[in-house]
């Protein structure tokens, strides 16, 4: 069946301060957080008057994208439904089957495999049809963290934040690339080949693909945004300790591409532009941030070559080899399944958006 209509697909945020606690509830339900450790992210969203941005960003991107349809004469309606907060992704399903739509394809706002990258969002897409009786069907699709658009921008990004440097630092200066940290366990099991690890080596291809259109011969990959208990393994350095490491090499300038994320949503505001920034300047290091690719004409570019090459069956747009990462399942890019985890999944990361 023809798609009929696109679902942008986020993570959702909370709008104002009595969202806060409830939106951090739903994020977490089922993990066994401890209280405390939800008030504690939760003054994080305090800090910005209760309000996360990822929704107005989100709303910005689909505005971009409907002018982009609408220029390539691409006939989709654009729906938004988030897994965590309104709009639930089960209220949009509802909708769209009010609206007659009987098929649609879904653009996730993550790059990635692995759990929480890829399969959380086909379960999410489960779910919403779950809930709704005769539902439209919704094919996700793929994953999108080598294609050149997204790389493009990245690249442009860098580079403005090299220029941002003082003068006399800037040749000098040390890139360090940061995504989402998970634990370790998860990002061993994710993905359909026996090399695994399909989010790390995504994340890492991504990096090197960056550093090569600025011509950054060195670099780092770090992490971010860990969330789970100290007992359990996640994937490090965390940028800030990163920070310590440098400064300790004589390094005394860096910029920070977060490459793990579509848009500046409160993890990005609040880990590198307070802790890492405040962190860089303890140490007199000079800081630059890259900004992420959502508001960048590209990607809403980039979302509608996504769509045209599905409808069409075009080769995929990229710049590496997603046969050799292991995000296909059977010849299929981003099929249900193709970042499945064993029967007993391990300690997974469900926060790679906002806490």
């Amino acid at each position: 069946m023809a798609a009929e209509a696109l679902l942008f697909l986020s993570f959702g945020g909370p709008e104002r301060p009595e969202d806060v606690m409830p939106f951090l509830e739903n994020v977490t339900r089922g993990r066994g957080i401890p209280p405390e450790r939800l008030a504690e992210v939760a003054q994080h969203y305090l800090h910005f008057g209760g309000v996360s941005p990822i929704n107005a960003l989100n709303l910005d991107i689909i505005k971009a994208v409907e002018a982009e349809f609408a220029a390539r004469g691409i006939d989709l309606p654009v729906y938004f439904g988030n897994r965590n907060w309104h709009p639930m992704v089960e209220d949009t399903v509802e909708r769209m089957h009010a609206d007659g739509i009987r098929s649609a394809l879904v653009f996730p706002t993550s790059a990635w495999g692995g759990y929480s990258g890829c399969l959380q969002y086909h379960e999410d897409i489960v779910r919403a049809r779950a809930a709704v009786a005769d539902a439209p069907e919704l094919t996700k699709l793929r994953q999108y963290f080598d294609h050149p658009l997204f790389i493009a921008a990245f690249a442009d990004a860098i580079r403005a934040a090299v220029a941002e440097l003082p003068q006399d630092k800037r040749d000098s200066a040390r890139l360090v690339f940061t995504a989402h940290s998970v634990p370790v366990s998860a990002d061993i099991a994710s993905g359909p080949t026996t090399e695994q690890r399909l989010y790390s080596r995504q994340v890492a291809e991504a990096a090197r693909l960056c550093a090569a259109a600025t011509g950054f011969d060195a670099y780092d990959l770090v992490w971010q945004s860990r969330s789970g208990p100290p007992q359990v393994p996640w994937l490090d350095p965390d940028i800030v300790d990163h920070l310590d490491a440098l400064s300790e090499q004589g390094v005394d300038a860096v910029v920070v591409c977060p490459v793990g994320f579509v848009s500046d949503h409160l993890e990005v505001i609040w880990d590198l532009d307070n802790e890492a920034k405040d962190r860089a300047a303890e140490l007199g290091m000079a800081f630059a941030r890259a900004a992420t690719p959502g508001p960048d004409a590209r990607f809403a570019q980039m979302v509608a070559d996504l769509v045209e090459e599905h409808i069409s069956g075009a080769t995929p747009a990229r710049l590496s080899d997603m046969t050799a990462l292991g995000c296909t399942l059977n010849g299929t890019p981003c099929a249900v399944g193709c970042c499945a985890l064993p029967p007993r999944r391990p300690e997974v990361a469900r926060t790679a958006g906002e806490l």
